[in-house]
This record gives structure tokens, sequence and C-alpha cells, in this order.
């Protein structure tokens, strides 16, 4: 019999191979998706209180996964890379990710790390940047996202976003949280991100 986590993985699946986007189809046929689980024990953040508002404002292709994950968000593992000394109480309250696969999600993956970042609202994720390769894909519009030296942009909803490696990036949100699916390539899968500038690159 499927688990909660068998269902979070094929809704997981299920969006993304729907994504009209070469580079996200590229990803999804490089992925292996018969992948061993890994036990781990639910653990829950502050930011998870935001899960009902994204599923009010995920569009109709995104809500079957972010309904699903706001009403199992007690049975899964949510983790943050940051603390309160990096970025301020106000956005350790805000801020969350649960990782699907990689080395350390529900999945076992050494080779690509995907899951959802949350953040709430009214916050600002500043530059950073990693060594791996970054596709994002927010599940909820209005917030503003930064590349390089460029400024900041409304992104929407099922717009895919490519970060490339060490590419500082930044993300700030309005009134409303954010939701968004992320999938790591090309580095190390548990990597925290470097804060500031990247090389002269932004």
């Amino acid at each position: 019999m499927p688990t909660v986590f068998d269902e979070l993985l094929d809704r997981f699946h299920l969006y993304l191979a729907g994504v009209d986007s070469d580079l996200v189809a590229d990803a999804v046929a490089r992925i292996d998706w018969h992948m061993p689980s890994r036990p781990l024990e639910p653990r829950s953040l502050g930011c998870v209180r935001h899960l009902d508002r994204i599923a009010e404002l995920a569009p109709a292709d995104a809500g079957p996964l972010t309904r699903f994950v706001a009403d199992h968000r007690d049975e899964l593992r949510w983790g943050q890379t940051y603390t309160a000394a990096d970025f301020g109480r106000a956005f350790i309250d805000n801020y969350g990710w649960l990782e699907v696969f990689g080395t350390r999600g529900h999945f076992v993956n050494d080779a690509v790390a995907a899951g959802l970042l949350i953040l709430g609202p009214g916050i600002v994720y500043p530059d950073h940047h990693h060594i791996a390769e970054e596709i994002y894909i927010p599940l909820t519009g209005g917030t503003e996202w930064r590349m390089g030296e460029g400024g900041f942009r409304v992104r929407a909803a099922g717009e895919v976003i490519h970060h490339p490696s060490n590419v500082n990036h930044a993300m700030r949100t309005g009134r409303e949280p954010l939701m968004a699916l992320y999938v790591w390539r090309g580095g190390p899968l548990a990597q925290k991100s470097i804060i500031g500038s990247a090389g002269g690159r932004g």
C-alpha cells in the first residue's frame, strides 16, 4: 500500500512532468524516480502555518501538490539551513524547506536534490549563491526574484527560474507567502549557501 511519502513523490513528479519547459523536461528525464525511501522523524517549523494560504493561492495545476503538503504537514520533516544568527528571528520563523529527495530527504538520491521552499510574507532572502545549479518554479505568485546584477522583478506562479552555478540570487516576498519547487544538481546537494557576492557576479 502506498505511503504518504510515496504519494508526495508521485504528486511532485506529476507536477514537474507537466511543466512546459525544455530545461525542466531534461531535469525530469535525468532523474531515476525509483528511489529508496529514507525513514525520517517528522519535524515541524513555524513556516508551515502558511501552508493553507499557499494552497489557496496556488494555481490549479499546483493544487494537488500544495494541498497534499498542507494536509500532511505534520508527517513530514521540515528543515532549515540557517539560524537566527544569520538573518534574524523573523526570517527563521517564516522560512523552511521540505526535501522530497536528495542526500537528506524522504527519498535517497545522491545525484539531485529537490523539494519545496517556503517564505512567509514580508521576508527578504538576501543575495546568496552555491555551487549546485538550481531550477526554481514558484507555486505562488507575487514574489520578487533577483539574479546576478539585475534588479528585483515579480515572477508568476509556474514560471521557470534558472540559477546557474555560483550565480547570486535573492527573493523578496510581498503581502503573500511563497512556496517554490526547487531542483538542485551538479554540486554539493546539502551545501549551506554562501551569503554575498559570488566572484563579482552580482
